[in-house]
């Protein structure tokens, strides 16, 4: 009997652990993947960015997320980029504008806009969108934190989807006199990884780039050719959500349930015959 019991204790033990660890793995997973920096989509670090910015949203100067854009105006332009973004991010916007050394006469205004594929424009959930320069001040720094990319949502609503994100920076109260004074500017689109605590179900039929409908009849009715991305397009295809750390909490899920089950029968079966009774009573 103490046998029995002996080893009904160590499969508790081991089926204990077991659960402990499977628990302790699926955390750790899950949360490796939401932190890994590598999921951030910034595959651009160490390239070059482009040194112009459009003046409308059909001239858009197309720059992949991580990369540093850059451009000369002159105070009262409006300044146009374009990047991509997939399902599961929520991208960060940043812009600089660095004024000129001479005199101004008063502040000036300054602001960063987002608009996706449809040119709706996306709200921040925080940054500094607007800020104001002081008549001496070099420069002005201006931040936009988008909400995060969804795979998919209802026509009349404004979420942001996978697909072409342009970014407007212009000045929105400056004096006359200070109209046409030269400044620069830096640009920067980066990305976050957001795991699957806002995924949803279903996806875009084609994300929203101008012109792809477009490009998918033409590429239907011409040969074999390799497809050139789009502006605001990513080179290496769309994910759309199509594979999330669902799928992780999913199968880690059932694991642990069924550990949960062995270990709940191992609880409730009891401990077997007595042994002062004898067997077939």
């Amino acid at each position: 009997m103490r046998t029995t019991t002996r080893r009904t204790h160590g499969a508790r033990r081991a089926l204990t652990g077991a659960l402990l660890a499977g628990l302790t793995l699926l955390t750790s997973a899950g949360a490796a993947v939401a932190d890994d920096p590598s999921a951030s989509a910034s595959p651009a670090d160490d390239e070059a960015g482009p040194t112009e910015a459009g003046t409308t949203f059909r001239t858009a100067t197309a720059v992949k997320q991580g990369q540093t854009g850059t451009a000369r105006a002159s105070a009262g332009d409006y300044l146009y980029w374009v990047f991509p973004a997939d399902a599961g991010q929520r991208p960060t916007v940043e812009a600089t504008v660095k004024l000129p050394s001479s005199a101004r006469s008063s502040t000036s205004t300054w602001q960063i806009d987002v608009y996706d594929g449809l040119r709706r424009r996306q709200a921040c959930m925080y940054g500094h969108q607007t800020r104001k320069a002081a008549a001496d001040a070099a420069s002005v720094e201006l931040s936009c934190v988008l909400r995060t990319v969804r795979s998919w949502s209802e026509p009349w609503a404004d979420d942001p989807l996978p697909g072409s994100y342009y970014i407007r920076l212009t000045v929105v109260d400056l004096p006359a006199a200070d109209l046409g004074l030269p400044v620069g500017v830096e640009v920067k689109a980066v990305s976050k990884e957001q795991g699957g605590a806002h995924d949803v179900d279903g996806s875009l039929s084609e994300p929203l780039v101008p012109g792809v409908s477009v490009a998918s009849a033409g590429d239907a009715g011409a040969s074999a050719a390799p497809r050139v991305p789009s502006a605001g397009e990513p080179e290496d295809g769309w994910a759309s959500g199509w594979w999330t750390d669902r799928w992780l909490w999913t199968v880690g899920g059932g694991v642990l349930a069924a550990l949960a089950a062995v270990f709940g029968y191992s609880l409730t079966r009891g401990r077997g015959r007595p042994a002062h009774v004898p067997p077939g009573v």
